[in-house]
């Protein structure tokens, strides 16, 4: 009995330190689940903020590849843009701009003759083996001149691909596609170069310079030849117009005369018929005499004035001329006829070219009708409708400013007329318009009813 004491204390003792110890580890991990609990917001916004750093990380590896991928792409899309810009056919001069004359030569053929010399230039460039050169040297198992034999035949096929593509474009150059054509021979110049790279081979921008000098004389001269064409034409359409002048003064000459010998032999008649009659014919027969009279000067005097007319090779009239149906308000036709009657040349004019007829603001006689008409058009260069060809001579400007013109370097004595009737014209829009208002008349049209509580809508 007294040895089983100790053994049962020993045991209880234990037990009581187990149970301790189940105890404490019991409200360890209940106050471990209380802490979790209590900071738990901390730890997962702790953890989010990590993995939002991992996150963006990588967002921004993937931005910097995306980057550089949108940067290449981009570079290739710029060069796709440029090559469809010079490849495509269009006439918009704010992108291109009017073309500035490189050269100023007075005839097509020193152009022609230019070109000529720019050719034997290119020649020479290409048999003095500068046109294009090789950087280097190159062999062939070891042989060199088998090398350069490759070479050579590697420049001469660049040169041919390029003077064969700047030939083409050259020929097809017009006033509104010279920048692209240049931009096309440049194009042209940097892919075969950039073709070359392999052999180290390029064509010199010396060259390049002169097929830009080429394209420039070449245009210049095409456009040259146009300009003379244009003056030779004017120059026969005065002839023209001069021959029918001459034509018409020849007709009104021999018609005076004509009626000039029928007066007078009326006249003649009449004085003779004088002497027979009696009292009682003889006041009718002084004035049928002055009649004849009267008539028979104003044949001389037209007689005399068809005369002069064709004398005076210089002598025309000046007209001023609008068409406000066709060309707006504010736009005058400033020309010059030789005609004995110049309202002949205004209803040609008006005649098939133009859908009304030109109203008559001015006609002015002068002696040396070509010095004013040249006079005129200078003090208004800068107001023509067409600034590029001046047998179009229709300006915009006002009608005062012509008048005040013509009457302080003139004469003043000039008789204007300011309104214009365009008589055709205003009645075409009088009929448009009563054709507009029968076909809305012949549409329904809603009305709102008097009463919102009309009975017929209720």
């Amino acid at each position: 009995m007294q040895l089983g004491l100790p053994i049962i204390l020993t045991v209880t003792l234990l037990l009581a330190a187990l149970f301790l110890a189940l105890y404490f580890l019991f409200i360890t991990n209940k106050k471990k689940e209380e802490l979790i609990a209590k900071y738990s917001n901390i730890i997962s916004v702790n953890e989010e903020v990590a993995r939002l750093q991992q996150s963006a990380t990588e967002i921004r590896q993937s931005c910097e590849t995306l980057s550089t991928k949108y940067k290449q792409a981009l570079i290739t899309y710029n060069e796709i843009e440029d090559l469809i810009a010079i490849n495509k056919e269009t006439t918009d001069l704010y992108d291109y701009g009017l073309y500035e004359p490189r050269f100023d030569f007075e005839t097509s053929q020193e152009y022609k003759d230019r070109i000529l010399e720019n050719h034997k230039k290119q020649k020479m460039a290409i048999t003095s083996d500068t046109a294009a050169v090789c950087i280097g040297q190159w062999s062939i198992n070891g042989d060199t001149s088998e090398g350069t034999k490759l070479v050579n035949k590697y420049k001469k096929l660049m040169m041919f691909a390029f003077n064969g593509e700047c030939d083409s474009l050259i020929a097809k150059v017009k006033w509104h596609n010279f920048a692209q054509t240049e931009l096309k021979i440049q194009n042209a110049f940097f892919t075969i170069n950039r073709l070359g790279r392999v052999q180290n081979t390029s064509i010199q921008d010396s060259y390049l310079e002169l097929k830009y000098e080429e394209l420039a004389l070449y245009y210049e001269y095409e456009r040259k030849k146009y300009e003379e064409k244009e003056e030779q034409r004017r120059v026969r359409e005065q002839m023209r117009e001069e021959e029918k002048a001459r034509m018409e003064y020849e007709k009104a000459k021999r018609e005076a005369a004509e009626e000039e010998r029928r007066y007078q032999k009326a006249l003649e008649k009449a004085m003779s018929d004088l002497g027979k009659a009696d009292q009682k014919d003889l006041d009718e027969l002084n004035e049928k005499i002055a009649l004849l009279e009267q008539n028979l000067k104003n044949a001389h005097d037209k007689k005399e004035r068809a005369i002069s007319m064709a004398q005076l090779t210089r002598a025309g009239h000046i007209y001023v001329i609008s068409n406000i149906g066709s060309f707006g308000e504010g736009v005058y036709k400033i020309g010059m006829t030789r005609r004995l009657e110049p309202m002949d040349r205004v209803r040609e004019l008006g005649d098939a070219s133009v859908p009304f007829r030109f109203d008559v603001h001015a006609i002015i006689f002068s002696e040396d009708a070509p010095q004013l008409e040249y006079n005129i058009h200078k003090a208004f260069a800068g107001r023509r409708v067409n600034m590029t060809n001046h047998r179009r001579e229709f300006f915009k400007v006002g009608l005062d400013e012509i008048e005040e013109y013509i009457k302080t370097n003139y004469k003043d004595d000039v008789e204007f007329i300011p309104l214009a009737e365009a008589k055709e014209y205003r009645e075409t829009l009088s009929l448009m318009n009563r054709v507009t208002v029968e076909k809305s008349s012949d549409e329904p049209v809603f009305a709102f009813p008097e009463d919102l509580f009309d009975e017929d809508l209720i």
